[in-house]
């Protein structure tokens, strides 16, 4: 009978970097109901800090959950399909960035790569705030995931 191969913890650090490599995951808050609620988002992560962000309006369903139950997680795939990393801990909620250049939509401004930074940063503010723009920073308490090494 031939071996299968089997999953191997991946470390504290291949779970920072492959958070760091990518760009979209599935961030799983919790609904009232006690049930998952799953949507794929951009984000960015601070290794340094621990803290994974995310930009979103203030009227979104995850940004209700996330005041009511704090609890959440992001599920980021790895290079292929035998591989991730799951980033849990306690969400909070921004305010709202009221005034263009306030801290909010400074952070949200922090949050896009420097290559990818928008041409008129004054206009972007504005539009952050037309929006009515939060950050959810989810603070990382637990990283966990494997990858299975498979030939093809």
């Amino acid at each position: 009978m031939t071996q299968r191969p089997t999953p191997r913890a991946l470390s504290d650090d291949a779970l920072s970097g492959l958070l760091g490599r990518q760009q979209f995951g599935t961030l799983a808050s919790v609904k009232r109901s006690g049930h998952p609620h799953l949507t794929t988002m951009v984000y960015s992560w601070d290794p340094g800090d621990r803290v994974v962000r995310f930009s979103s309006t203030a009227d979104r369903v995850k940004v209700r959950h996330l005041r009511h139950n704090s609890r959440a997680a992001l599920h980021v795939t790895g290079g292929d399909v035998w591989s991730f990393a799951v980033a849990e801990g306690e969400a909070e909620v921004s305010d709202v960035t009221t005034v263009p250049g306030d801290a909010v939509g400074l952070e949200l401004l922090g949050m896009i790569p420097e290559a990818a930074r928008p041409e008129d940063e004054a206009a972007f503010l504005e539009e952050l705030v037309a929006e009515r723009r939060v950050v959810i920073r989810l603070k990382v308490d637990r990283l966990y995931g494997t990858a299975l090494d498979v030939d093809g």
